[in-house]
């Protein structure tokens, strides 16, 4: 089962063969995987990216408000609920999906369908106004910002929807009273947020193409803050920070999937779940591990529990800090689970240095103070000038200072200062939230959930921040670079990489036994469009620009037999990769970013 064609527009998913992951986007395509598997996944149907591909040239496409109509009454088939009216609404949610993954760079509606109506009807229907209302609030809080624009931080949880209305009228915006027009307007701002500065800037960073578009899935709600015996989290299948081969992430009970992305709630940890669903937690582990067997990777998984019941809603290939990269990459071949060949490929060159970078010199800590303490979200050390403004920590870097970025939490509008930063800090948030998957995708040193005011104590401080240990200290301290060769986990990855290499790779200052040539000191030498000319003829070379995928290409396609630097697993990475035929390269993007 995968999905089956309701027109030129949509596919309902988890029936017939399973879609092209470029037509329906990852999120989809997780959905009718999991579907495919036999997990408990609420029904859902995608709007396609040629559907996006459309409306971008030139709006709304003919026939989609149809196939939108007659995918809602599919819906109400399948879970005995209507659309916009009672006695048991149908809510649902509006969430992007592109074919390669982006988390948080673009655009989610939840509780989509709920007027004051349904939520009335809702209410009777549970025992519970309070529910209702909190529901009906949430869904005004994000339609508000997404779609309307209106700049409201948050409605009045003590507030009437009149109320809510009434802010949006001093804001010069009005919610549409008609269920079926919301949802549109909904579709078309998560088709508007693919071309969002911050998405472009996420592309952009990571070499992903900006012609993919993004899917619409629109999928029935389960909900997490429906009772004490709800909640919501995310897991990840194996430790995204050190690659422990244990089950990790945060559960919030009586809760929705936004409160943990978000870094404004601070979760419980994964096993909390234990004390109050321990069916839903068992059955999470069960999945997890079909999932990870089926995908062949590390898994995030995105769930709810409703009444004790687990609900799966999307599964993914975790974002992992370098550590973590490098030792699933080694465990899974030991495993049997992929081979040598795929492990190198899910490991980047950069990954490699930035694990290799330097770290706090022994006793340094004991002696230094200590500012502020938190959650330790991707490993490194960041020194360097404590900016609270984004905008401010990019004009900064750009001028050649180094930042520290900190902030209450962060959001998908603070990724241009992220990408520029040496380190990323929170007072709010735990290990799944924003700040901290995207800090480990960026390879950035990152602390989360400081507490409040830290970010006002530490502002304009120029502090070390270690994000393996969770501890931010006054000033900048000594930090080393750690030894290659005493990692059995590098050393491993360093065997498989040798045995793929086209060329050999040897130590900085070792001697191959034959002529070397020393880009570093001839003109030109560090611009890797000279190599095809310098490196011509050459038996051995060393020099800066061959410390780039780019440049170990150039030294592979001429032939070169050694080349010698420190350190010398990326070095090598990089030749593999060089060595692979030309259409296995192109798909290497991909694998490192989804």
């Amino acid at each position: 089962m995968g999905g089956i064609n309701m027109g030129d527009w949509t596919l309902r998913l988890g029936e017939g063969p399973l879609p092209e992951r470029a037509l329906i986007g990852g999120k989809a395509w997780s959905i009718a995987r999991m579907a495919n598997l036999g997990l408990d996944v609420p029904p859902a149907f995608v709007i396609t990216t040629r559907a996006c591909a459309a409306y971008q040239a030139g709006g709304f496409p003919d026939g989609l408000e149809r196939e939108i109509a007659d995918g809602i009454a599919w819906l109400e088939g399948k879970t005995g609920r209507s659309f916009g009216r009672g006695p048991s609404p149908l809510l649902v949610s509006v969430r992007s999906g592109a074919p390669v993954s982006m988390p948080g760079m673009m655009d989610t509606i939840l509780n989509m369908g709920i007027t004051a109506d349904t939520a009335a009807a809702l209410a009777a229907e549970t025992g519970d106004a309070g529910f209702a209302h909190d529901t009906h609030r949430r869904f005004y809080d994000l339609y508000a910002g997404i779609v309307l624009k209106a700049g409201i931080e948050g409605f009045d949880p003590a507030g009437s929807h009149a109320d809510w209305n009434a802010a949006l009228a001093e804001k010069g915006c009005a919610m549409p009273d008609a269920p079926v027009e919301r949802l549109h307007c909904a579709v078309c701002a998560v088709f508007e947020s693919w071309n969002s500065r911050r998405a472009k800037r996420y592309r952009q960073h990571h070499g992903i193409a900006d012609d993919l578009g993004t899917a619409v899935t629109i999928q029935a709600m389960v909900f997490g803050n429906l009772s004490g015996n709800s909640g919501t989290g995310v897991m990840f299948s194996r430790n995204p920070v050190t690659g422990a081969r244990e089950p990790y992430g945060e559960y919030l009970p009586r809760a929705q999937g936004e409160d943990v992305v978000s870094g404004r709630f601070t979760p419980r940890p994964l096993a909390a779940m234990r004390d109050t669903v321990p069916e839903a937690y068992d059955r999470l582990l069960a999945a997890a591990e079909s999932l990870e067997r089926a995908n062949r990777d590390v898994q995030d998984i995105e769930f709810t529990v409703q009444n004790g019941q687990l609900y799966l809603l999307q599964s993914r290939a975790a974002k992992r800090a370098p550590a973590a990269a490098v030792r699933f990459a080694v465990d899974m071949v030991a495993e049997g689970m992929i081979d040598a060949a795929a492990a190198l490929d899910r490991v980047t060159p950069d990954q490699v240095r930035s694990l290799l970078a330097p770290r706090l010199a022994e006793g340094e800590a004991e002696k230094a103070t200590l500012l502020a303490r938190g959650e330790a979200a991707c490993p490194g050390i960041g020194i360097g000038l404590v900016v609270t403004d984004t905008d401010e920590a990019e004009r900064l870097a750009a001028g050649g200072e180094d930042v520290i970025l900190a902030r209450a939490t962060t959001s998908p509008e603070d990724l241009h200062g992220m990408i520029v930063a040496k380190s990323v800090i929170t007072e709010h948030g735990g290990s799944t939230s924003h700040a901290a998957v995207v800090s480990r995708a960026l390879g950035v040193p990152c602390v989360t959930g400081c507490g409040d005011g830290s970010v006002s104590v530490l502002a304009g401080q120029v502090v070390t921040v270690d994000g393996s240990s969770g501890r931010i200290f006054q000033g900048a301290l000594k930090a080393v670079a750690p030894d290659e060769a005493s990692d059995e986990a590098l050393a491993a990855l360093r065997r498989m990489a040798e045995a793929a290499s086209p060329l050999r790779v040897l130590p900085a200052d070792s001697d191959p036994g034959v002529p070397i040539i020393d880009l570093n000191a001839l003109p030109g030498g560090e611009d890797v469009a000279n190599l095809p000319r310098l490196l011509e003829g050459a038996k051995a070379a060393t020099g800066g620009a061959l410390a780039s995928d780019a440049g170990m290409a150039v030294a592979v396609a001429c032939g070169v037999g050694t080349v010698i630097g420190s350190p010398v697993l990326p070095l090598l990475l990089s030749a593999a990769r060089a060595g692979k035929p030309a259409a296995d390269r192109e798909g290497l993007a991909v694998e490192a970013t989804s």
